[in-house]
């Protein structure tokens, strides 16, 4: 089995504490470099190939990676609006990746998109929808944009403000 990078690590010790005892774990005190500095994050649970949660944030809430990666894994498990609570028997069943994002940039046109490189953030208003780059079933940028429209309740004749972004994703 490959091992699992520090960020999933966590990521697993954050739900696994918090599902089994209620409590919210330490950031390591001595974080290594990659955990250290400030982004949002995405942290993503599947179950049986499918999605059972999946929270993030699109820029940085937290002093550090770490505690961006615990607080959001903490959230994918029990507060993703469209899932019940993971349960601790559930937990070995759960796979889990965490997307760190580099800073938004805004684009003029869908033809600085790409799915598989790049996410994609939608606003119209106060209104905002975000779609993770490199997913299973969104093969062109009109689907990126129209799933991410759709979280944001943004109607197709509404006008909107791109934006792109890279993540590294960890498994």
């Amino acid at each position: 089995m490959a091992e699992i990078s520090p960020h999933v690590s966590l990521a697993l010790s954050a739900i696994s504490e918090y599902i089994t005892n209620g409590r919210t774990i330490e950031p390591p005190e001595d974080p290594p470099p990659e955990l250290s500095g400030q982004a949002g994050v995405f942290v993503s649970l599947k179950k049986s190939g499918e999605l059972r949660g999946c929270i993030g944030t699109i820029a940085p809430t937290q002093p550090n990676v770490a505690q961006e990666i615990i607080q959001n894994a903490i959230s994918a498990a029990t507060r993703d609006p469209r899932f019940l609570p993971v349960e601790p028997h559930e937990f070995e069943q759960l796979t889990c990746s965490v997307d760190v994002l580099a800073p938004p940039e805004a684009v003029d046109d869908s033809c600085h998109l790409h799915p598989s490189k790049y996410g994609v953030i939608v606003e119209c208003g106060r209104r905002r929808g975000l779609l993770l780059p490199n997913l299973d079933g969104v093969d062109t940028v009109e689907d990126q944009i129209d799933i991410a429209c759709r979280k944001a309740m943004i109607r197709p004749d509404e006008p909107l403000q791109l934006y792109r972004f890279e993540v590294k994703r960890y498994f």
